[in-house]
């Protein structure tokens, strides 16, 4: 959808990015959420591989998160558009 909207809105000088962490240690991320995936993993093991990182971490912080979310605010991203960035310790890589 992100480049889709990129290639749309490019003409009124608009740019149009996605942000796909891995897991977030936030409320969302930890406590039931984690019973949750852990049973559907035992259930399939083929979707353990889905939420491995390739980075010795379990989660990262929401600041991580809100780092990437910085950078693409900010001059140093202006041209920057149509693109994913993920700050998902190298989950999306299997």
């Amino acid at each position: 959808m992100a480049k889709v909207f990129a290639a749309e809105l490019a003409k009124h000088s608009i740019r149009v990015n996605s942000v796909h962490p891995t897991g977030v240690a936030t409320p969302m991320g930890s406590g039931d959420m984690q019973a949750v995936l852990g049973a559907a993993m035992a259930g399939d093991q083929r979707l353990g591989g889905m939420f491995a990182n390739m980075l010795p971490v379990e989660t990262t912080q929401p600041e991580d998160v809100a780092d990437s979310v910085l950078f693409l605010a900010s001059d140093e991203s202006r041209y920057v558009t149509a693109h994913e960035i993920a700050p998902d310790a190298g989950v999306t890589e299997f």
